[in-house]
């Protein structure tokens, strides 16, 4: 049985490592896609464009979303960030398991369009580690630190609205784990109902004599 691609949307506290997570789960198992976002904020050392994020100024952003080519977009400390549709929609019509790391608010508007999506929250083992890991990056002022805190007691508030939450600790174990919830999500019933249907006129005919 050939399975659809399925959307997955990862979200978390900054700090939890999900740009290592999601490097490691394509690294090491085949058919997953990573859809690259794009943002307004500046490009931090080491990342490049295209391949990190879509690094383009607000004016930009905003034509893309008046052309209807985001499938979500919001605005996270002072930038936006945002999912180009068209290649998401491409990778799954290609069977391919696409991953979106998006914030809460971005995995809400996911939903709403694709109501089969997969939604995975990454959580710290601690907040004291959440709070070593922002410090140890060393990419961002005290100030700034405090600010993703704030935000990471705010976004604590719609966990409960995920699928599954993915704790952080030991990250190839995390790595594991986040890989056999997507390959168990393939056989929920909600996301094969043409394949049950099928099964089904299959029963149905054999029941009334039919060949």
């Amino acid at each position: 049985m050939k399975h659809k691609g399925i959307l997955i949307v990862v979200s978390g506290f900054a700090g939890t490592g999900k740009g290592t997570l999601m490097k490691m789960l394509l690294d090491k198992y085949e058919n997953y896609a990573l859809s690259v976002s794009m943002t307004t904020r500046a490009p931090r050392p080491g990342e490049i464009d295209g391949v990190s994020y879509f690094f383009v100024n607000k004016e930009t952003f905003e034509e893309r979303i008046a052309q209807n080519g985001l499938i979500e977009h919001a605005c996270y400390c002072d930038n936006y960030y945002g999912t180009p549709r068209d290649y998401v929609e491409k990778q799954l019509e290609a069977g391919k398991d696409v991953i979106l790391e998006i914030e809460i608010q971005g995995a809400m508007k996911v939903k709403e369009q694709f109501p089969q999506a997969l939604l995975l929250f990454v959580m710290p083992p601690s907040v004291q580690e959440l709070e070593q890991r922002l410090v140890g990056r060393g990419t961002e002022t005290p100030e700034v630190i405090h600010k993703r805190m704030c935000r990471a007691a705010a976004e604590s508030e719609g966990i409960e609205q995920y699928d599954y939450i993915v704790i952080n600790d030991k990250l190839e174990d995390c790595v594991v784990e986040m890989h056999s919830i997507i390959q168990a999500a393939h056989y929920t019933p909600l996301r094969n109902e043409e394949f049950i249907k099928h099964i089904r006129r299959d029963l149905e005919g054999l029941a009334k004599g039919e060949k």
